[in-house]
């Protein structure tokens, strides 16, 4: 399976697998030969969308680099209760020690990508577009998009680079600024798309009035919610911004929300509030 397109992929795997001191497993190399081979299923024991194959695979290929892989899903895929995901077949002292670090990862990237895809179901009636945030685990920030991905949502930008978000601690530290002299310092010299966080409607006229391309509305009720895309969408607007809704939102609430009119919905719990999927390992012959 080919490795997702992760920055510093390879130093993950590294990292986890040496945190576990994996080459110095005292049980195993003592109760197992070195050139012992055996075969192993691993299995997600519960209904889940599966992510986190590829980082497996390449986990178990630090150890062994001859380990046979044999995918029974893709990346992105549902799987119903007690399904066998993977069959692997190689040095049972590489299995053995990787097993765990290799089973964190995927039920974590698999419950990542899961609690995507319930929200973006809740939504699929209407034309929304379901976000995620910057509240990862640090370090872990591009595996947890990935999963956000496999899980059908999208990825918010992934870093302060990336794009021009000025939100409310922007306007206090700027306080003695209007927002249309903001978006203008933001715009000059810059193609990137600016985002402007509000969370009123005197603000969200602002930034409207100052032609941003995206503004955030930040714990805003769903009257206030409509009212903005009522105001966005009046004639005679000469730039349309995306309106994107965040801030408590929950899977009881985010179809209430999309009904609104609302382009995008952002949702920090996609990656901070998500459950690990229960998967394990069990040796086989063969």
């Amino acid at each position: 399976m080919r490795t997702p397109g992760i920055p510093n992929f390879d130093f993950i795997v590294r990292r986890a697998l040496g945190e576990d001191r994996v080459r110095h497993d005292v049980t195993t190399n003592r109760l197992v030969g070195a050139s012992e081979i055996s075969s192993a299923r691993i299995i997600v024991k519960e209904n889940a969308v599966v992510c986190g194959l590829a980082i497996v695979q390449r986990i178990f290929q630090e150890l062994d680099k001859n380990i046979r892989c044999d995918f029974r899903c893709a990346e992105g895929e549902e799987v119903k209760k007690n399904t066998t995901v993977l069959l692997v077949r190689g040095k049972t002292r590489a299995l053995l020690a990787g097993e765990r670090t290799a089973l964190n990862f995927l039920g974590y990237l698999s419950g990542v990508a899961t609690n995507a895809r319930r929200y973006v179901r809740a939504v699929s009636a209407y034309k929304t577009t379901i976000l995620d945030t910057r509240k990862t685990t640090p370090g872990l920030r591009e595996l947890e998009k990935y999963a956000v991905r496999c899980g059908g949502a999208r990825n918010h930008r992934s870093n302060l680079q990336e794009m021009i978000l000025a939100k409310d601690n922007h306007r206090w530290a700027c306080r003695r600024m209007t927002v249309a002299r903001m978006a203008k310092r933001l715009r000059h010299g810059e193609k990137k798309v600016i985002e402007f966080e509000v969370d009123t409607l005197p603000q969200f006229a602002q930034a409207l009035a100052a032609g941003v391309d995206i503004i955030l509305l930040d714990n805003m009720n769903c009257a206030q919610m409509k009212k903005a895309v009522a105001l966005r969408n009046k004639k005679g607007n000469r730039r349309q911004p995306l309106l994107e809704a965040s801030g408590g939102i929950t899977l009881k609430n985010i179809k209430q929300i999309a009904r609104t009119g609302v382009d995008r919905i952002s949702v920090g719990a996609l990656t901070h509030s998500r459950r690990s999927i229960d998967v394990s390992m069990e040796f086989i012959e063969g």
